[in-house]
């Protein structure tokens, strides 16, 4: 039954993608307001697709970030991803560059405002970074990162990439860290999703101007919560 449920989502979900980043190209040239209204109807879409073919839902716990804020999250599968758009006020997620790439897909992702990393790119990829970042915090906008690098399956828990604490320290920002469990239902790499609740526990604020080891080692110890 899972596999069917599954089949359907995939029936339903991609080809409404396509259509959905082709409407998010044409509202581009109504202006950004309409683009990001758009890439949040394909965000509405996904979840409505998860919940009535997969029975995925999300359940948010824990704090409420308002503002510009850093949010560091645990990362188990692609629900998530797009899950966390509507979680949080429009949200500057912070990508591989390679999805960025991506034709239609990542032109859209791009005008949201999303904040490419080229992982090869040096210095001069870290400050067009900084850049980015810096012009979604001007826009009252929270950051959205997930610090373990990739994603994982449950039960991993890696080292925070190096990226995390250079963003950390150059923006000056509060993090607020977040464990989710959606590995349990919504594997990686796997076609086969199951129904169930994905929890999102956002946990309190951790204050700017922390040392290096001690930010990582209470936001690694935060997002990893779920993981016993």
């Amino acid at each position: 039954m899972d596999a069917i449920r599954s089949a359907l989502f995939a029936l339903f979900f991609y080809p409404g993608t396509a259509f959905y980043v082709a409407l998010t190209f044409l509202s581009g040239f109504a202006g950004r307001e309409p683009l990001i209204r758009a890439v949040l109807g394909w965000a509405r879409y996904h979840r409505w697709c998860a919940a009535t073919f997969l029975g995925v839902r999300s359940r948010r716990e824990g704090f409420t970030p308002e503002g510009p804020m850093l949010i560091a999250a645990k990362h188990q599968s692609m629900f998530e991803t797009v899950e966390f758009l509507l979680l949080l006020d429009r949200p500057a997620v912070v990508l591989k560059k390679e999805l960025s790439d991506i034709p239609g897909w990542g032109w859209a992702a791009r005008a949201f405002g999303t904040i490419p990393v080229d992982r090869d790119g040096g210095a001069t990829a870290l400050r067009r970074m900084l850049k980015a970042a810096q012009a979604a915090i001007a826009e009252g906008r929270p950051i959205l990162i997930f610090p373990e690098g990739t994603r994982v399956a449950p039960g991993e828990q890696p080292p925070l990439a190096a990226g995390f604490s250079g963003l950390y320290k150059a923006l000056g920002l509060p993090v607020v860290p977040v464990a989710l469990d959606a590995g349990r239902i919504w594997p990686k790499g796997r076609f086969v999703k199951h129904p169930g609740d994905v929890r999102f526990v956002f946990h309190d604020p951790i204050p700017p101007g922390l040392p290096r080891k001690e930010v990582e080692a209470r936001v690694h110890a935060a997002i990893n919560s779920l993981e016993a």
